[in-house]
């Protein structure tokens, strides 16, 4: 274990992620979501493969037990970065990023929910106040029936990422049944595999011959989604994930400097409200969960005979 190469590496995730969110963005105007979804996802496969080859892992790192889990999650993921795609044209960086932080507090739902997983009040309240954050975000967007055409745009970009969300945390629940059987390299390569060739379902849907700056942008997008993911994996080689997990909200920081810098957005005082009780709720959650293990751990070696 190396904590400080963990969280590094979970930092330069952070920022190949949101610097591929920005050059997603940068060519929305044009560029249909899937279209974008074809792009990251195909251009990533050649990254995670050389990734594979350096570490020696090409031949066993791709090994399949359950091809229609491996489907499955590439479906979800795939609904859930269109979605989060749409919300990118029509909403600024920063507020994308900050409604995409209800992924995790939707996560422990879920697992509740599907996985059986007790959740105690405390989790409970700190999911609680973590969506009431996502409300503060979003408010001002909703204004879906209010007749003005920027308005209707943004209420359904909004929409967009929070369906997005709801997509993201269920990702995250059918991977958690994946990792039992599956290599994380194969959920990896084969979620690019899947989203790409779903992608294409869109073409019917308005594809468009991107300009030559815009072809070099998703092809970088693609490339930095590819690295992200493989920064991210590495991350978890070196440290737990109650460590690396909070350095997630990272992404605001970066987020708002790509804003306002590049894309001239400036955040609200009550969208940074609400980003900051989203935040402040995720950052429980993780001390929380650190804490439990901590406490089985030490249930754990109370058991173990002496010896």
């Amino acid at each position: 274990m190396n904590p400080v190469k963990g969280i590094l590496l979970k930092l330069c995730s952070v920022v190949m992620f949101i610097t591929m969110a920005a050059l997603i963005k940068a060519t929305s105007g044009h560029v249909p979501p899937g279209e974008a979804v074809f792009f990251r996802s195909l251009l990533a496969m050649p990254v995670i493969l050389i990734w594979l080859w350096l570490r020696g892992d090409l031949r066993t790192g791709l090994k399949v037990a359950s091809p229609i889990g491996h489907f499955w999650r590439g479906l979800i993921g795939t609904c859930a970065m269109g979605m989060m795609f749409a919300g990118l044209g029509l909403l600024p960086l920063p507020e994308v990023t900050a409604i995409g932080y209800a992924a995790p507090l939707l996560t422990v739902i879920f697992a509740a929910m599907f996985l059986g997983e007790k959740v105690h009040l405390f989790r409970m309240t700190a999911v609680g106040l973590g969506l009431i954050g996502v409300l503060i975000v979003i408010e001002p967007r909703l204004t879906l029936f209010a007749g003005e055409t920027v308005r209707t745009a943004q209420a359904l970009g909004a929409a967009f990422v929070l369906l997005g969300a709801v997509f993201a945390a269920l990702a995250q629940i059918h991977i958690r049944n994946l990792v039992q059987t599956e290599q994380t390299s194969a959920i990896v390569f084969f979620f690019s595999l899947t989203s790409t060739t779903l992608s294409l379902l869109t073409l019917p849907f308005g594809w468009v011959v991107p300009a030559l700056p815009e072809a070099g942008l998703l092809i970088i997008a693609g490339l930095v989604g590819g690295l992200g993911q493989i920064f991210l994996t590495s991350a978890y080689r070196f440290a737990g994930a109650s460590v690396v997990a909070p350095f997630d909200y990272a992404s605001m920081l970066f987020a708002l400097l790509i804003g306002y810098f590049i894309f001239d957005e400036v955040p609200t005082s009550q969208m940074l409200a609400g980003a900051s009780l989203i935040i402040l709720a995720g950052v429980l959650i993780i001390w929380r969960e650190h804490a439990l293990g901590l406490k089985r751990a030490k249930a754990r070696a109370g058991m173990t005979p002496q010896g």
